[in-house]
């Protein structure tokens, strides 16, 4: 474990030193921000006692800090660096950050179900360590009654049976698999707001991210 700590400690010196080499000190802030949203979305997760992980704010804020602050920062970085202008770099962090989102939203949706149309096939990884996910807040606006299986927490089994039952009769895999519909829209709808351009090369790359947006939603692992 603790050459496990030292070798992440290395290489993020490693990544750092690589990141100050660029002279871009906006750049060198982005990414400093998405360390420290990771460092919040952690503590947030991690927060299991907190009232406010019953709510679907907290829940997206936590998902933006976790995942989607990697994609829409480095995204931001990359037309920052390529000398693109404010627009175009706040174009491609929204693709990031909605892209990101839906990831995340699916990534959630396939704990539960895994390969399988079916729930519970899943690897349940989430709900057995306590972790509320959009499914199960969904779910829980349709039966409030799941609040109480989720208060007593998932260290017995038959909590998450319970719990299993509610989502299943609920509509919570569904919305969620529409909300990250919804941020893959709103990711392909960045890269369309970009500039035309009648250079190939540009309109294979354009369709490529677009073409990224759906795959992130129907992938199944």
């Amino acid at each position: 474990m603790q050459l496990a700590v030292l070798a992440g400690d290395f290489l993020l010196s490693r990544a750092c030193l690589t990141l100050a080499s660029l002279k871009n000190t906006e750049v060198v802030t982005l990414i400093a921000t998405v360390v420290e949203n990771l460092v919040t979305g952690e503590t947030m997760q991690l927060t299991t006692a907190s009232n406010k992980r019953f709510s679907m704010e907290y829940y997206m804020q936590k998902t933006y800090n976790k995942t989607a602050s990697l994609m829409s920062n480095s995204c931001k970085s990359v037309a920052l660096l390529a000398g693109h202008t404010t627009v175009i770099a706040m174009l491609a962090f929204e693709y990031g950050k909605n892209l990101g989102l839906a990831f995340q939203l699916i990534d959630d949706v396939l704990d539960f179900t895994g390969t399988s149309a079916s729930l519970g096939k899943g690897s349940l990884s989430d709900i057995r360590h306590g972790i509320i996910t959009a499914p199960i807040l969904f779910a829980m606006e349709e039966y409030p009654q799941l609040r109480a299986v989720v208060d007593k927490g998932f260290d017995n089994p038959a909590n998450v049976d319970m719990a299993l039952e509610y989502l299943g009769k609920s509509r919570g895999i569904e919305r969620t698999k529409e909300l990250a519909m919804k941020h893959a829209n709103l990711a392909a709808a960045a890269i369309e707001s970009l500039p035309q351009s009648d250079d190939e090369d540009v309109i294979k790359s354009r369709q490529a991210l677009i073409d990224l947006t759906q795959r992130v939603i129907t992938r199944n692992k």
